[in-house]
């Protein structure tokens, strides 16, 4: 298929797990990509799609300062012309008890996570309503969207956040043909859940590694973790022709582990 020929999709956070496997789907449709995160390892992304035959560029970059930003949309018009497709995918985590949790880390999780997606989609939507071509606008929540986890109240706030994000700015610029959706992944095999069940494993009764998050994929009715590929599937849908009509929504991609 070739949903997205002449396309320009931006994806943030893009070097490795949801973001990466979002990358290659796109590329795979016919997407221009600009692939970006904020280390090195984003340009490797990349390479791989152009050594496939697809076009990308990479930037390196970071979501939670407007110049880092506005220069990221620059680079995507310049290299491909327009913005088409714009998913905000960084996130970061980190896990600690209440009495632990630093400033520091509360700040940094709200402002990668939630003012990230901000920065990101108010750029995004200039862009596309300077070239009068309409646009997607994809945010990346999380199941913490739905139901808050214990000791990661940070975590939960900033999800939630990105959820209020989709739906105030769905409804500004829905008569620009401009749609505003979000999509909560539940246990995904990445390197975050590798993080998360380390860390949790270890705070709620010294589960080995691998122990925590098999105990959790069995309380999935599909009894498995997800793929980057299944969250892949969702995104491409949703910047889709096919999804034109659907604006302010937040769907689950977990297996049936939270149902709403």
């Amino acid at each position: 298929m070739a949903r997205f020929h002449n396309k320009t999709v931006v994806i943030t956070g893009a070097s490795r797990g949801i973001g990466a496997a979002i990358a290659k789907r796109f590329a795979e449709e016919g997407a221009n990509l600009v692939v970006s995160a904020n280390e090195e390892a984003v340009h490797l992304i990349a390479k791989q799609i152009q050594a496939d035959g697809g076009k990308a560029i990479s930037f390196v970059g970071d979501v939670t300062s407007k110049t880092s930003v506005v220069d990221l949309y620059d680079a995507a018009e310049t290299a491909f012309g327009s913005v088409d497709v714009s998913i905000q995918n960084a996130g970061v985590i980190t896990i600690a008890k209440v009495e632990d949790m630093t400033e520091n880390e509360w700040d940094k999780v709200m402002a990668v996570n939630t003012k990230g997606v901000f920065l990101c989609a108010q750029e995004a939507i200039a862009r596309m309503r300077k070239h009068m071509r309409g646009g997607r606008i994809i945010n990346t929540a999380s199941g913490q969207a739905r139901d808050g986890f214990i000791y990661t109240p940070h975590y939960a706030a900033s999800k939630m956040g990105v959820v209020g994000i989709t739906q105030s700015l769905a409804k500004e610029v829905a008569v620009e043909a401009i749609t505003v959706n979000a999509f909560c992944p539940g246990i995904i095999e990445t390197d975050m859940w590798a993080y998360n069940d380390d860390v949790w494993g270890k705070l709620l009764g010294s589960y080995a590694p691998g122990e925590l998050m098999k105990e959790w994929v069995q309380g999935i009715p599909m009894k498995r973790a997800g793929s980057g590929a299944d969250v892949a599937g969702l995104v491409t849908f949703l910047a889709s022709d096919d999804a034109a009509y659907i604006t302010g929504q937040t769907i689950n991609v977990d297996g049936g582990l939270i149902m709403s």
